[in-house]
C-alpha cells in the first residue's frame, strides 16, 4: 500500500486515525498502531511482512543482550555481539537484495552459470534494516536504553509513515513519545495540512514529470537527441525530487497525526552551491546515518586530509550499494564520492574553512557553485535512473555532444517522440517543479494571510488529489525498489 491510492486515502488512514482517537491510553494506541503497521505492509508483501517482524525480533533481543552486558561491565561482550548483529542485519539485506547482482555478475564476468536465489525483495528492506541497526548500535553507545516491551521496539521499525520511503528514524529520537504522547488538534490540523500538501507535490508534479522521464528513458537510442536527453534529465531531476520529499513530508504530516515528531528529511537542496551542500539537505536522514554509523566510526576528519577523503569516499561507495543492486547506483555513488574528494582538495588547496555567516556572499561564486552543483547532481541522476551504465554514458553524451553530431534523422526523430510529450499542461508541471524546487514557502511565510488561505486551499487540493487518482493516472512508486 503507498500513501497515493484511494485504499489509503479514503479507507485505510480515515479508519485509523478515527479509531486513534476513540481508543484510551498510549498502550492501546500503540497496539493498534502496530496493527495497523503490519496491515499496511502485509498488503503489498504478505510474505514479507513476517521477514520484517523477525528483523524486528533479533534485533529487540541483541539489544536486550547488549544492554545487560553494558550494565554489568562487559563492554567488549558487548562490542562483539553489536559486531553479530551488524553482520546478521547486513547479511539479511545482502541476501534479499543483493545476492541475485553477485552471481549475475559473476557469472558474466567468468562464464559460469550459478542459479540465482530467485528471492523477492521486501520494499522497504533498505530503510527498516537501517532503522533497526541504529536502535542495537545506540544502546550499546548508551544513546538510549533497551526497550523491553518487544511490541514497542516492533512498531518502532514498522511504523507505517516511514515504513516504505524513510525518513531513516532513530529510536532515541521518539522513545518518549512511543511511550507518552498527545494528540493535539492543533498538531493534528498541522499534520494534515502537510500530508496534503506532500500529496499534491506527488500527483501534480512528480506523476507528471514521471510520464516525461519514463517515456524518453524508454525510447530507443536512435530517437534521443540533445534535447530530449536535456528534457529526460530534467524531468527525472524533479521527479526523483518531488516523488521522494513528497513521501517525507506525508511521513511527517502522518507522524504529527498520530503524535509523533520525525526530522525534516529534505531541505531544498536544488539551491546548492556545492555537492558538499547538496548532500546536507538531500536525504538527510540517510547522509545523517551514514555519518554517525560509518563516517565518524571510520576515522570521520579526525586523521589528516588524505583519511578524510578516503573515509568520505568509503561513505559514498556505501551510499550508492544502499540504493539498489546496480552497478549505476554504485557508479552514482563513486560519482558523488569523487567530486567530495575533489571539493575537499580544493578546500584544503585554497586554505578556508568554513565560511564565516557574517560575510557578505560573493554574488558571482553562488551562481557559479549552483550551476555547477546542478549539472554535477543532474548528470549523476542520469545514470541513477538509467538501465545500464553504457545507456547513462549514451546519455550524457547527447546532452553535451549531441548538439554537435545532430543529423536531419536523429533531428526527425527526436521531434516525433519529444513533441507529443510537450504539451501545455506538461510544460507548465517543468515550470512549476522549477519553481517550487525553490524556498518560496519560507519566504512567504511571513505575509499571515498565507495561513489563513492555507485553510482553504489545503481542502481543495485533497479533492483534486482524489479526482486525479481515481481517474487512473500514472501513479508509479520509485523507491519500491529500495
Amino acid at each position: 500500500m503507498v500513501f497515493s491510492s484511494l485504499t489509503f486515502l479514503c479507507i485505510f488512514l480515515p479508519v485509523i486515525l478515527i479509531l486513534d482517537r476513540v481508543l484510551p491510553g498510549v498502550r492501546t494506541r500503540n497496539v493498534l498502531l502496530l496493527i495497523a503497521s503490519l496491515i499496511f505492509y502485509a498488503y503489498g508483501e504478505p510474505v514479507c511482512v513476517l521477514l520484517m517482524i523477525g528483523s524486528c525480533i533479533l534485533n529487540y533481543i541483541w539489544a536486550l543482550l547488549i544492554g545487560k552486558c553494558m550494565d554489568k561491565g562487559r563492554g567488549a561482550l558487548a562490542k562483539l555481539i553489536v559486531a553479530v548483529s551488524v553482520i546478521q542485519n547486513l547479511g539479511v539485506l545482502g541476501l534479499y537484495k543483493y545476492a541475485d547482482f553477485v552471481t549475475g555478475t559473476i557469472n558474466g564476468w567468468f562464464g559460469m552459470s550459478i542459479k540465482p536465489t530467485g528471492l523477492v525483495m521486501p520494499i522497504g528492506i533498505s530503510f527498516f534494516t537501517f532503522q533497526a541497526m541504529s536502535y542495537v548500535i545506540d544502546v550499546y553507545r548508551r544513546d538510549c536504553k533497551a526497550q523491553k516491551n518487544p511490541f514497542t521496539v516492533m512498531l518502532y521499525v514498522s511504523f507505517f509513515p516511514q515504513l516504505v520511503a524513510g525518513p531513516i528514524v532513530k529510536y532515541h529520537d521518539i522513545e518518549l513519545e512511543l511511550i507518552s504522547r498527545k494528540e493535539t488538534p492543533e498538531e493534528t490540523a498541522k499534520g494534515i495540512r502537510r500530508f496534503i500538501c506532500g500529496l499534491a507535490k506527488k500527483v501534480f508534479i512528480a506523476n507528471y514529470v514521471a510520464v516525461i522521464a519514463d517515456t524518453l528513458f524508454g525510447a530507443q537510442q536512435s530517437q534521443i537527441g540533445a534535447l530530449s536527453a536535456w528534457t529526460g534529465a530534467i524531468a527525472y531531476m524533479l521527479q526523483i525530487y518531488f516523488d521522494f520529499s513528497a513521501y517525507s513530508d506525508m511521513a511527517v504530516g502522518l507522524g504529527l497525526m498520530f503524535g509523533f515528531h520525525f526530522k525534516e528529511n529534505f531541505n531544498y537542496p536544488y539551491i546548492s552551491t556545492s555537492i558538499r551542500e547538496f548532500w546536507r539537505r538531500w536525504h538527510i536522514s540517510l547522509s545523517t546515518w551514514f555519518k554517525e554509523y560509518l563516517y565518524i566510526p571510520l576515522g570521520g576528519n579526525r586523521k589528516g586530509k588524505v583519511r578524510t577523503v578516503v573515509n568520505k569516499f568509503i561513505v559514498f561507495l556505501a551510499t550508492g550499494i544502499w540504493h539498489g543492486a546496480n552497478w549505476t547506483f554504485i557508479f552514482w555513488g563513486l560519482y558523488h564520492g569523487v567530486f567530495q574528494m575533489i571539493e575537499e582538495f580544493v578546500r584544503s588547496k585554497a586554505g578556508k574553512g568554513e565560511k564565516d555567516p557574517g560575510a557578505k556572499p560573493n554574488v558571482f561564486a553562488r551562481i557559479f557553485g549552483h550551476i555547477y552543483a546542478v549539472l554535477v547532481v543532474m548528470v549523476g541522476f542520469v545514470f541513477f535512473r538509467a538501465d545500464t551504465l553504457s545507456q547513462g554514458f549514451f546519455w550524457v553524451k547527447q546532452m553535451f555532444a549531441g548538439p554537435f553530431m545532430s543529423t536531419p534523422e536523429i533531428a526527425s526523430a527526436n521531434s516525433t517522440l519529444l513533441l507529443p510529450l510537450m504539451t501545455p499542461l506538461a510544460i507548465c508541471v517543468l515550470i512549476a517543479g522549477v519553481v517550487f524546487s525553490a524556498p518560496l514557502k519560507e519566504k512567504l511565510q511571513k505575509y499571515s494571510v498565507l495561513d489563513k488561505i492555507s485553510w482553504v486551499v489545503t481542502p481543495l487540493l485533497l479533492i483534486l488529489c482524489i479526482m486525479n487518482l481515481a481517474g487512473g493516472t500514472y501513479n508509479p512508486f520509485i523507491y519500491f525498489r529500495f
